[in-house]
């Protein structure tokens, strides 16, 4: 039978030679996962002999992984903060930058609001990161895909979050009642443009939902959407983050500014831009007027 460190760089060669940036790395997560112990772990146990049993199902995942399917589809999960959710082709793959703005939101608002939206909930990260956070706040998660939003209530089930967040078919404000009223709504909306999508790596082109990527107008559509409709739906002093391209700031400066409440006042009463820990400005911060 081959022992771990055996199996270990055999899969790293195949993921090597199939393309795969980080070989090593790869096969240590495949490895790890599929044995159940953390990837540090397999350090320990190099010399551990592996059965057929065990071996089966890490070859039918080491094939996935070198077509380029990625990580945390073949493994049916991926980490958040300090929880994990379920996670498959229904939506996007939760990404560091979007932890980045779970905790960005955490520090900026003092008193936890009454109320919380998370437009475009995907997984249902930020909405279910928001409840865990503060545990007397309603959410609102809504999504315009039913496939998505099943995943979300079933990752709400998973944490026992299911009468802490209430989830909503709609395409961003269109199913809320008029008279809906959020201290903070965040939001990870499409934000590439068709050239950055044409360009993403495989994993992304071809195995993530290219409408939770990809919006009109460079990316800035569906940002810009939100920016016009939040503030009918934010209490006074309400925030609004964003999660953004890079390159994005200047646009949304100029359209949270364009943007008037029904007395003609300015919506905003100030806008700021957060970077990433890339050093990019990744997060777009709008508070009500």
């Amino acid at each position: 039978m081959p022992t771990v460190l055996e199996v270990l760089q055999k899969t790293a060669d195949y993921l090597g030679r199939n393309g795969l940036p980080n070989p090593r790395l790869e096969a240590e997560l495949l490895l790890a996962g599929g044995l159940g112990c953390r990837r540090l772990d397999l350090y320990l146990r190099f010399d551990q002999p592996l059965a057929e049993e065990q071996l089966a199902p890490l070859r039918e995942q080491v094939a996935r992984r070198a077509r380029r399917e990625p990580l945390q589809y073949i493994q049916g999960r991926a980490p958040f903060l300090e929880f994990s959710v379920a996670c498959d082709r229904r939506a996007l793959i939760p990404r560091p930058e979007t932890e980045e703005l779970a905790e960005l939101v955490g520090a900026r608002v003092a008193t936890p609001p009454a109320a919380a939206l998370d437009l475009g909930t995907g997984t249902g990260v930020l909405a279910l990161a928001l409840a865990r956070r503060w545990p007397e706040c309603r959410v609102v998660a809504v999504d315009a895909s039913a496939d998505a939003l099943a995943l979300a209530r079933a990752n709400a089930a998973a944490l026992n979050l299911t009468e802490r967040v209430e989830f909503l078919s709609a395409q961003w404000f269109d199913g809320l009642a008029a008279d809906a009223a959020f201290g903070v709504i965040v939001a990870n909306p499409p934000y590439l443009s068709a050239a950055e999508w044409e360009s993403a790596a495989p994993e992304v082109r071809a195995w993530e939902p290219r409408a939770a990527l990809v919006a009109e107008e460079d990316g800035l559509a569906d940002l810009r959407a939100i920016l016009a409709g939040a503030p009918a739906h934010l209490t006074p002093g309400g925030l609004l983050a964003l999660e953004t391209g890079p390159t994005h700031h200047a646009a949304l400066t100029a359209t949270a500014g364009a943007v008037l409440l029904p007395d003609g006042q300015p919506a905003y009463a100030r806008t700021e831009s957060a970077r990433d820990l890339s050093r990019r400005d990744r997060f777009f911060l709008a508070w009500r007027a």
